[in-house]
């Protein structure tokens, strides 16, 4: 006896959407910090070019591309609460993971042409105006600062991820603000590009870290933060399942996972009620370790597996 089923959980995601109120809040939220990082990434942009620092310029390109990202963020937040439909089965979730491959992109192309023109500077420095470079990076705390005072404040995990990178944004700026200050009292122009170096190497480095997680989402790999063997374990012992195979685990966004499997259970006469009580216990426990869309399909031991592959 074979019998597909989808838990509850499911429904409501398809259903459900998040609070108006939050939605509506989170939007301004991201939209505030949009305008006040676009405008700012110009007022750098001119600034860096006036004071001739390729470090304040370093930090532009950065910002540019948090502009893209909170762009990115505004526009899935918009479309979050679209309903799954015959095209997208699973909903609009995996688009996300466009935008962070299109802001990694961004941020490569522009961290490797700073780069280029910092090892130029360090071989013939150029004067830099630290005064401009000060005023810049109190302006630059300032702006930043206001962002991720607004953004923190939301529930959403957009809002909290793009604070986090705001928060970055500041620390990025405090540094330029010493700099500055050092090159106020001692003459060395060849910080500027050394400063320039550092900023734009915590980028890449950075972009690292999100494009590979972002590629091992989009390849279906199992989220890192599953364990399969203990998942495995605590299905087996719930009474009544002899064993499982077929055990998949993978991530829409990183944020949502889902889990496919294939149970095989014992053949007792009150078989309708084991079915249910097994399937009710898998469903908690699998929402328990974080997933969120589930799919069994429960077997007899009597059967053979004609769809099971050979990786369990």
């Amino acid at each position: 006896m074979k019998d597909n089923i989808s838990t509850s959980s499911e429904q409501e995601d398809y259903s459900e959407s998040h609070p108006h109120h939050h939605h509506s809040t989170g939007i301004k939220n991201i939209t505030i910090a949009f305008f006040l990082n676009f405008t700012f990434t110009i007022i750098e942009l001119v600034g860096g070019l006036i004071t001739n620092s390729v470090a304040i310029l370093s930090d532009a390109v950065h910002d540019l591309g948090d502009s893209i990202a909170l762009a990115l963020a505004w526009y899935f937040e918009k479309i979050s609460n679209r309903m799954p439909n015959k095209k997208f089965t699973y909903g609009y979730k995996r688009f996300s993971l466009l935008g962070a491959v299109i802001n990694s992109v961004i941020l490569i192309i522009g961290s490797s042409v700073v780069i280029f023109e910092s090892v130029r500077r360090m071989v013939n420095p150029q004067e830099v105006h630290a005064k401009g470079m000060l005023l810049l990076a109190v302006l630059g705390i300032v702006v930043n600062g206001i962002a991720v005072l607004r953004t923190r404040k939301g529930k959403g995990i957009n809002e909290k991820v793009i604070s986090l990178h705001l928060l970055e944004d500041v620390l990025g700026w405090g540094a330029v603000l010493v700099v500055s200050i050092v090159m106020l009292f001692v003459h060395l122009p060849i910080l500027d590009p050394i400063l320039s170096v550092a900023i734009s190497l915590w980028v890449l480095y950075n972009v690292y870290k999100n494009l590979k997680k972002t590629l091992t989402v989009i390849l279906q790999g199992t989220p890192s933060e599953m364990n399969l063997n203990e998942i495995k374990v605590k299905i087996q012992q719930i009474p009544h399942v002899r064993s499982l195979h077929d055990l998949h685990v993978w991530s829409l966004d990183s944020l949502y996972n889902v889990a496919s499997l294939h149970v095989v259970i014992n053949t007792e006469e009150q078989f309708p009620i084991i079915l249910k009580e097994t399937k009710g216990k898998i469903k908690e426990l699998m929402k328990n370790e974080g997933i969120e869309h589930i799919t069994v399909e429960f077997e007899t031991e009597q059967e053979e597996c004609i769809s099971c592959d050979k990786l369990n």
